[in-house]
């Protein structure tokens, strides 16, 4: 069978390239990608700034690991054609019983380590699909994705901790910050949820939980617990931040990417006895719960809904790159390809 997969060949270039599958692989399902998001590391690919020697390394590559779509054929019987599904990006390569699959060095990841689902259709193995029912079906589906990384940092936080959550930090106003916002208002219904930014008009999309300018934070405001959510260079003045408004045997879970190495006040960390917990991407375990969050959940939907800024119609390859050029643009919210290549 052929099948056509969009790959980044260079700087702002996307190529179409035909490729053989074999369509009767019993051990495959077939899906027909609906919806998909960019994420800022698809961004960097695509803009060539990440590091050099990784773009060699990795390009030519299809981007996307935010994506959802139909199923068409499924070999294994698993799903039923026309069934909708999310689809993992974490493809596991190996086991083991104390390390989930995200962690493992083994384990390999779609638009980074391998093709990404910008494809016609994507074989895909039946344990990197979760079922979206329909109380959970929508334009934000494009990003369950993002939604699953946020549970993984809030299921960090929670194995870490100690049980002291009166009040919890998130730090950051992007969409990652806003999305485990979101989150940790689910898992912590009792705890006071604070979301700390830089940019009010970003921290003025958040109603539900309250929110701080970092440089309005006074000197005694106290934290049990925080997520650190910025990212690049601006983690080593939120981490900063964050120990200096911890209490003691207080958890940071540290989900910011930074491309660069940040300085870590290690002294005030041993004073205060704190946990700093690294998190990245997730599980499938991350997806089952991410739809059972949304399922039914009009508080939740509502409030992701709100991130869907732009809705890009794919039928050409010049709307590919139309769509990663007008997300570029955005401040805030997410572009959403609704994929009909």
């Amino acid at each position: 069978m052929f099948n056509n997969v969009y790959r980044l060949t260079g700087v702002r270039q996307i190529e179409q390239v035909t490729t053989t599958v074999d369509s009767a692989d019993p051990e495959s399902v077939i899906v027909r990608p609906t919806l998909m998001s960019i994420c800022r590391a698809d961004e960097r690919y695509y803009t060539g700034t990440r590091d050099k020697k990784v773009l060699a390394e990795r390009l030519p590559m299809a981007l996307i690991h935010e994506a959802v779509g139909v199923v068409v054929r499924d070999n294994t019987g698993t799903y039923a054609p026309g069934t909708h599904v999310a689809m993992v990006p974490t493809n596991p390569h190996g086991f083991d019983e104390l390390v989930s699959d995200n962690y493992l060095k083994t384990s390999t990841f779609s638009s980074s380590t391998t093709d990404g689902f910008m494809r016609e259709y994507v074989f895909i193995k039946p344990e990197n699909l979760v079922e979206i029912p329909k109380g959970a079906q929508g334009d934000m589906d494009a990003f369950i994705e993002v939604i699953t990384v946020a549970i993984q940092a809030v299921r960090r936080l929670k194995e870490s901790m100690i049980p002291r959550d009166r009040r919890i930090g998130i730090w950051g106003d992007g969409n990652v910050a806003y999305i485990t916002a979101v989150v940790a208002k689910e898992e912590f219904p009792d705890a006071e949820i604070v979301v700390l930014g830089k940019h009010s008009e970003k921290l003025d999309y958040i109603s539900f939980a309250e929110t701080m300018l970092i440089d309005e934070v006074p000197d005694d405001y106290m934290f049990d617990q925080a997520i650190e959510a910025v990212g690049g260079m601006g983690s080593e003045s939120a981490i900063d931040q964050i120990i200096a408004h911890l209490n003691p045997r207080g958890a940071i879970v540290l989900s910011g990417v930074s491309e660069d190495k940040v300085a870590i006040n290690t002294r005030m960390v041993l004073e205060k006895g704190l946990d700093l917990v690294g998190t990245t991407r997730s599980t499938r375990s991350d997806f089952e719960h991410a739809i059972h969050l949304l399922t039914d959940n009009d508080a939740v939907q509502d409030r992701l809904g709100l991130l869907v800024q732009n809705i890009k119609p794919i039928n050409k390859i010049n709307d590919i790159t139309e769509a990663f050029d007008e997300d570029l643009n955005m401040s805030w919210g997410k572009t959403v390809m609704k994929w009909n290549m």
